[in-house]
């Protein structure tokens, strides 16, 4: 009964997102996320040919100069375009906001109002020569009685700045008042960018080319009305479809409900002949933009092969032309589902062949409701059927419900055009499961996780985790198994010990050890026992470790990291300085569970082990803070290194090469690289017995760093057999007497 509470709780805080009290911003990039994934697997990826981009790219500008080009330049277009080449319709993707003083006419003014003003000839030739010097008076006469369509762009005025009003809008498509009362949410501008009115008196129409930005910054809709100053005004693909059909008049289309809170506004209809054209809206008026592809679903010309006549007249004869840019440094660059950088003319070709084509998606108003009722009905029945079943039935139950869900929604998009959201219900469904499941891991599985916690005391969580899930994979019969073994002791612990009580030993030794098993547990080690001041642990069982060694040796290298940031708390509380030795060391051992009748312990036993043991006996007597022996360094190739010695420890006849693990590769500096390097090549030079340069680059190495002790024992030892000679038969092994 607490799961199906649960359950119905959290279809609440849905229903509460998916009816717009509240916004949930994961929701919503998941919605435009499946959006984009719907719109890509239906779109029909092929050119279009009806529609042409002429295009001002690097090749265009190259040619006939930066932009803008002189309005004279821009009237040889529009004259190509409609007398060589027939175009059905010049839309400008672009706003000719300021005079084009280019020709130098302006200058030439000047000058015959002051230094030539008395002179008549001047003023005689320039009344000649002045109608082919007024290039926007040439451009403007060019376009006249010819089916172009201008561009423009809204804006808002900067929060202390004045409203940005420039040029001439276009008559109005509704007037002010054409919509009552009704409470549509236009997007609304308090300023523009508008053409001269030169110009935009003589165009057929003209346009705003705003596109509506959607919260993560990608373009999915275009406003098909916005409003400004009370009156309302058309995109510009909806300007030039609209001269391309003879200028039919825009009527809007309203689905009443009957709500005086419900806007209506629901499509924008064209008639054209016996046929309704009709745009669907939402409730900011914006249509869906019919991407067709990735860039390049339409044909782009440059511009400048127009100008010079360079194009065949098929490529161009009754087509519908968008004068745009796609060069980069012309900024009219988007971001879009289909594309990050994105020409902004191709998002208007795109539109234009959506109305024409009829193939617009929808969301309606009625999305909302139908999005409440979709969520109620499957948190209902998911909160009461799934605590009822085992997991595979839940699982099978959900993912029935998954695939039904996105198979409804996906066949509404493709075959209805309906754009309804999907994430709300993909997720209500997702959540509901993952309750059921872990509902059942916590409530259910409480006795399994009060054993395994029980070997969390020796073992990390994860491997307990894995243990408990994978138990045919962990053996406490003995073993042979290739592992890593780690001894860390604190030296000089009896001297320590005895000046404490026993109460303040308890807790250094509390305070020390646990960040120490710390360490331990974070790189999946396995401690096996506390020897007093000792901790003892392996790597490589219970679970197999590829890793063992190295998990081994940064466990060591930490630990001792850990030590020294403790060493202030110590100080403080007015204990000793601690230090401790590790000893790593990598090989074939026997690992299971081994004792007697009376007690079992689950470890490990043999010859590494003993070396381990040994290597870290032998830590203080080197001056390090690790050793490790040549196998765990073969194992691990990441590792700076060291090499201290090759040695005999007490209890093994067979010598074996010890390092010092420096740190991890590209985490050591240069000049402890260095160092080490002059160091490994005076160690060469000791068993050669060169003891002349092994003493001078000793010699160098104590200047570089006075504090390493290593650097003196082995000069004290070239002291000494320089003075006794180990003979021609010495291979250099030090041997241990101690452990």
């Amino acid at each position: 009964m607490i799961l199906i509470w649960l359950g119905l709780a959290l279809v609440v805080v849905f229903l509460g997102g998916a009816a717009n009290f509240y916004k949930v911003e994961f929701i919503q990039q998941l919605d435009a996320i499946l959006y984009d994934q719907r719109l890509g697997l239906t779109m029909p990826d092929t050119l279009d040919e009806r529609i042409v981009i002429l295009d001002i790219d690097e090749k265009s500008l190259q040619e006939e100069g930066r932009w803008p080009w002189s309005r004279d330049r821009l009237a040889v277009l529009v004259d190509k375009l409609f007398d060589q080449y027939s175009v059905a319709i010049v839309g400008f993707d672009v706003v000719f906001a300021e005079k084009d003083d280019s020709s130098g006419l302006k200058v030439l003014q000047k000058l015959g109002q002051n230094q030539l003003k008395d002179s008549a000839q001047f003023k005689t030739v320039l009344e000649q020569i002045k109608p082919q010097l007024d290039y926007d008076n040439i451009f403007a006469s060019k376009i006249k009685n010819r089916n172009v369509v201008l561009g423009y762009y809204f804006n808002n005025s900067k929060q202390g700045s004045s409203v940005a009003i420039s040029g001439a809008l276009p008559d109005a498509v509704f007037p002010p008042g054409t919509f009552g009362k009704r409470p549509i949410a236009f997007v609304s501008w308090d300023g523009y960018g508008g053409n001269l009115a030169e110009l935009q008196s003589n165009a057929m129409s003209a346009g705003y080319f705003n596109p509506l930005v959607d919260f993560d910054g990608v373009v999915r809709r275009l406003p098909m009305i916005m409003e400004y100053n009370g009156a309302y005004f058309e995109a510009l693909s909806l300007a030039m479809t609209r001269v391309l059909l003879g200028s039919p008049k825009l009527v809007p289309g309203y689905a009443d409900s009957g709500s005086a809170d419900y806007a209506g506004l629901e499509w924008l209809s064209l008639s054209v002949g016996n046929n309704d054209l009709q745009i669907p809206v939402d409730q900011h008026v914006s249509a869906l933009i019919p991407y067709r592809g990735k860039e390049g679903s339409f044909r782009y010309i440059p511009a400048t092969d127009v100008i010079h006549g360079r194009v065949p007249v098929a490529d161009l004869s009754n087509k519908i032309v968008l004068v745009g840019t796609s060069a980069p440094g012309l900024l009219d660059l988007r971001s879009t589902p289909v594309g990050e950088v994105y020409p902004g003319v191709e998002i208007h070709a795109n539109m234009i062949a959506g109305i024409l084509d009829q193939n617009l998606k929808h969301k309606p108003a009625y999305a909302v409701g139908a999005e409440v009722v979709l969520l109620l009905i499957i948190g209902v029945v998911l909160s009461f059927f799934l605590p009822l079943l085992s997991p595979i039935y839940a699982t099978l139950l959900s993912a029935v419900s998954m695939v039904a869900v996105l198979l409804g929604n996906f066949s509404l998009w493709h075959v209805a055009n309906l754009a309804f959201p999907v994430a709300s219900a993909v997720l209500l469904i997702l959540s509901l499961f993952i309750l059921k499941m872990s509902f059942g891991y916590f409530v259910e599985s409480r006795a399994k996780r009060q054993i395994t916690g029980l070997f969390g005391q020796y073992v990390p969580a994860e491997v307990v985790d894995e243990m408990s899930k994978n138990p045919e994979h962990v053996s406490m019969e003995g073993e042979s198994r290739d592992m890593t073994i780690l001894f860390s002791d604190v030296r000089n612990f009896t001297t320590i010990s005895e000046g404490l009580e026993a109460k303040e030993l308890s807790e250094l030794m509390n305070e020390f050890l646990t960040p120490l098993s710390r360490v331990v547990y974070k790189y999946r080690g396995t401690i096996d026992k506390y020897m007093g001041d000792c901790i003892m642990a392996f790597w490589g069982a219970p679970l197999l470790d590829p890793h063992h060694a190295r998990n081994a040796i940064l466990a060591g290298l930490e630990m001792q990291q850990r030590l020294a940031e403790m060493q202030p708390v110590f100080k403080a509380r007015g204990w000793p300085e601690i230090s401790i030795g590790v000893g790593i060391n990598t090989g074939r051992v026997s690992v299971g569970n081994m004792g007697s009748e009376v007690r079992v312990a689950y470890t490990v036993m043999g010859d590494a082990v003993n070396l381990a043991s040994r290597l870290e006996g032998i830590t203080k007597q080197y001056g390090v803070g690790i050793l490790v022996g040549e196998d765990t360094k073969d194992a691990v190739t990441d590792i700076i290194y060291r090499e201290l010695d090759q040695v005999r420890v007490k209890g093994k006849d067979k010598p074996v090469f010890i390092y010092e693990p420096v740190g991890q590769l590209g985490q050591v500096a240069q000049e402890v690289m260095e160092e080490i390097k002059l160091f490994h090549q005076t160690l060469k030079a000791y068993r050669k017995q060169n003891w002349d340069q092994a003493e001078l680059q000793l010699y160098n190495l104590q200047r570089m760093s006075p504090t390493t002790f290593v650097y003196q024992m082995y000069a004290e030892r070239v002291a000494y057999f320089r003075n006794n000679p180990p003979g021609a038969g010495w291979d250099g092994v030090f041997v241990h007497h101690t452990k």
